[in-house]
């Protein structure tokens, strides 16, 4: 029964989840959830993404927090359009919440959706939004082991950041074996070394990025 229950839970968050994606192809709106543990960086990619591609993208974003609205403060510094869920205690965002944030946003003044979900490794992997892109930050610090101990979420990933790039003379990081252990789960996947405190490796992540916003716009946008 209780696998039932769950079933019947991922499976109602699946209808809206494409709900949401269908609705995000009519307004040609690329999408981006981002994932990662508490403190790897999610915050601060999104500044660098808004500061790279402002003049370049329309740029909104939705940000999931268990409490509090320091991260979407931060952001809406920068200009761009923000909607917070808090979840109130709950580890992930879900595609009901994604949905009560689109009704919240200018849909037609939109190329880019950036959604910063709850730090976690394990929760939000289960529950798709609606995204068409899954990124996940991994830093330095969280260690190099982290492939082994979460595979879900490294499994399911498009992108894979290896964020803090610079403190790696400083740290017992081991690079090519945690790519290659990512590439083992996910051949498909793509993998950037950058550093969003200095700006390290993020060109070639930007240009990936500016990539898929236009092949959005060539299939589903005007």
């Amino acid at each position: 029964m209780e696998i039932k229950v769950l079933q019947d839970i991922l499976s109602a968050n699946d209808a809206i989840a494409r709900k949401n994606q269908s609705r995000l192809n009519k307004h040609g709106i690329l999408t981006i959830n981002v994932m990662s543990s508490p403190g790897a960086g999610k915050t601060s990619l999104i500044m660098q993404i808004i500061s790279q591609l402002r003049e370049k993208a329309r740029i909104a974003v939705i940000e999931g927090d268990v409490a509090s609205t320091i991260d979407a403060d931060k952001v809406s510094k920068q200009g761009v359009t923000v909607v917070q869920i808090n979840t109130a205690g709950g580890c992930h965002l879900d595609a009901n919440m994604t949905e009560n944030a689109l009704n919240n946003l200018p849909l037609d003044d939109i190329d880019l959706l950036l959604i910063e979900n709850v730090g976690n490794l394990i929760c939000p992997a289960g529950f798709a939004l609606g995204e068409h892109k899954r990124v996940i930050l991994l830093s330095l610090p969280e260690g190099d082991d982290k492939a082994y101990k979460y595979p879900s979420m490294f499994t399911q990933a498009d992108v894979v950041l290896i964020n803090k790039i610079d403190l790696l003379p400083f740290l017992e990081f081991d690079i090519a074996s945690f790519s290659n252990a990512i590439s083992g789960l996910n051949p498909e996947v793509k993998i950037f070394q950058v550093s969003c405190k200095t700006g390290q490796g993020l060109e070639d992540w930007l240009s990936w990025l500016q990539e898929q916003i236009k092949e959005m716009k060539s299939h589903h946008g005007s």
